[in-house]
C-alpha cells in the first residue's frame, strides 16, 4: 500500500500513465531519483480506487521501504502470488524495483501466470537496457520522467497563471502570486535557473539553504544507491566506479561543460593534471578508460544525458564529440554555484529538457563546419532548433542563422530566445520567445 498524502498532480505523465491503463505491456516509469516517479505511481493508485477499481486488488510495494529493500526476487514472487484475488484482474505497482537482484525473473513469471496490469519505476537506465528487454522481448512501454518543467515549477511552488490580452490585442500568460499580484517572469525563470526542478523543494519556498540540503541529499543517494552499490553488483571482469571523490569532481567538469562537445580524454586530462588519476591505472589501461566508465555510471543514473551529432549532409551519426545535458538546473546550481556567466548554455540546457519532456528524440546537428544546436523529432515532426540568450547583436544574430539557411529541405527551422518576442526573421525562421516556449504557447 502506497503512502497516503496529498499528490500534486502532473498531468501530462500521468494522463500518458492511463492512456495504457489495462494494456498488456508492462508500463515502466525511469529517471532520476526524486524526480517525481513515486508520486506518478501514487497518483494512478488514487486513479484506479476512482475507476472502481478494490482496494485488494492493488498490490502496490515501494522498496525504498525498509521493509522490501531486502526482498530477494523470490520472496517478491511468493509475496505477490499470494495477494493474488483468483478470478480478478490484478494490478501490480512496484516502485524503485532495480534494488531487488534479479527482479526481471519474478516480473516475467506474474507477467505470464497472472491477469494483472503491471507497473514499475527505476532510477538507472540499466532497468531497460538488458535485463528487461531480454525477459519481456519488447513487451514492455518506457515513460521518461524528468523534473519539474517551468511550467510545472510555477504550480508546485503556489502560483498561477492566467491569459490575458494587451490593449493593442496581442494575448500573453500573467503569472499571479497567492494575493493575485503579477510576478515578473524573468524573476520566476530565474529562480528555475537557480532551484530546479525537484518537486520535493516546492515545501521549502525559495530558501536557497534548505534547497540545497535537499539536493546534496539526492545526489548522495544517487551516487550511493544508483551508482556506487550498483557497481558493486557487477561481475568481478568490468570496470567498476569505486571512488565517491573521483565521481563528484567528474560531475562538477560535466556540469560546467553543459553545451559543449566533451571527449574522455579532455576529462582524462584534466584529471591527470591535477593528480587525480594518473595515466595509467594499475591494470595497465589508460585513464581514459577510468573516465568513461565514471561517465557511464552517470549516464546510467539519468544524471547527464548524452546527444549525438548529426551529419545533416551526409545524413549519418557521427562517434564523436557527443555533448551532454544535466538533468536539473538545480542539481548544476548545487555541484557549481548558480553563475550567470554562461547563461546561454543553460537556457540550451532547460531547452533541451523540454524537447525531451515533450516527447521528442534529440540530436544536435552539423552542416559543413557550422552547427545547429539541436535537430528534434516526434513522429513525422522535424524542426531545426538554435538557442540564444539574444539576438540584439548583430553578429550573434548571423551567427545563430547561418547555419540554418545552409539547411536545404523544408522542415520548419527556429530560434528560441529569452530576449525577443515571437516573430520572424526577414527570410522566413522562426522566433520562439524562451518563456511563451517552456509555457506551452508556442
Amino acid at each position: 500500500m502506497e503512502r497516503q498524502k496529498h499528490l500534486k498532480k502532473r498531468d501530462y505523465f500521468l494522463d500518458r500513465l492511463l492512456s495504457y491503463r489495462d494494456s498488456e505491456p508492462i508500463k515502466v516509469v525511469t529517471g532520476f531519483r526524486r524526480c517525481g516517479k513515486s508520486s506518478i505511481l501514487g497518483l494512478l493508485c488514487q486513479e484506479l480506487r476512482k475507476y472502481g477499481i478494490a482496494e485488494e486488488q492493488i498490490i502496490y510495494i515501494s522498496f525504498e521501504l525498509l521493509q522490501f529493500r531486502s526482498m530477494t526476487y523470490l520472496e517478491l514472487y511468493d509475496y505477490v502470488k499470494a495477494h493474488v484475488l483468483p478470478d480478478r484482474k490484478m494490478y501490480f505497482i512496484f516502485d524503485e524495483i532495480q534494488v531487488v537482484d534479479h527482479w526481471e525473473e519474478a516480473v516475467n513469471s506474474l507477467h505470464t501466470e497472472v491477469d494483472a496490469d503491471i507497473y514499475l519505476s527505476g532510477s538507472n537506465a540499466r532497468l531497460l537496457s538488458s535485463d528487461l528487454s531480454t525477459y519481456l522481448s519488447g513487451r514492455y512501454i518506457e515513460l521518461k520522467m524528468l523534473p519539474l518543467s517551468f511550467n510545472e515549477f510555477i504550480r508546485f511552488h503556489g502560483y498561477q497563471m492566467e491569459q490575458y490580452t494587451s490593449p493593442t490585442g496581442t494575448t500573453g500568460i500573467r503569472i499571479l502570486d497567492a494575493e493575485k499580484a503579477s510576478v515578473s517572469s524573468e524573476e520566476m525563470l530565474e529562480a528555475y535557473f537557480t532551484f530546479g526542478g525537484f518537486p520535493g523543494l516546492a515545501d521549502f519556498g525559495f530558501d536557497r539553504e534548505k534547497a540545497f540540503a535537499l539536493i546534496d541529499g539526492i545526489y548522495n543517494t544517487v551516487v550511493v544507491r544508483d551508482i556506487l552499490e550498483h557497481e558493486n553488483r557487477k561481475d568481478s571482469g568490468e570496470r567498476k566506479v569505486t571512488d565517491p571523490v573521483l565521481l563528484k569532481k567528474i560531475a562538477c567538469f560535466m556540469a560546467d561543460s553543459i553545451g559543449s562537445s566533451i571527449s574522455m580524454n579532455g576529462i582524462s586530462n584534466m584529471l591527470v593534471s591535477q593528480k587525480e588519476l594518473t595515466n595509467l591505472s594499475k591494470q595497465g589501461k589508460p585513464a581514459v578508460a577510468t573516465v568513461q566508465a565514471y561517465v557511464n555510471a552517470f549516464v546510467q543514473s539519468y544524471f547527464f544525458y548524452p546527444v549525438d551529432r548529426y551529419d545533416i549532409k551526409g545524413k549519418e551519426y557521427l562517434k564523436t564529440q557527443k555533448k551532454y545535458y544535466i538533468v536539473d538546473p538545480g542539481l548544476r546550481s548545487y555541484l557549481l554555484g548558480y553563475r550567470g556567466i554562461d547563461r546561454g548554455h543553460l537556457i540550451e540546457n532547460i531547452v533541451f529538457l523540454e524537447f525531451l519532456r515533450r516527447g521528442y528524440t534529440v540530436s544536435i546537428g552539423k552542416i559543413g563546419s557550422l552547427e545547429v544546436d539541436f535537430i528534434v523529432e516526434r513522429r513525422d515532426e522535424k524542426l531545426y532548433v538554435q538557442v540564444t540568450e539574444s539576438l540584439s547583436d548583430e553578429a550573434a544574430a548571423q551567427r545563430e542563422l547561418a547555419p540554418l539557411r545552409q539547411i536545404r529541405d523544408s522542415f520548419p527551422k527556429i530560434i528560441i530566445s529569452e530576449r525577443q518576442p515571437q516573430g520572424l526573421t526577414e527570410d522566413g525562421i522562426e522566433v520562439w520567445n524562451l518563456v511563451d516556449f517552456l509555457l506551452g504557447k508556442s
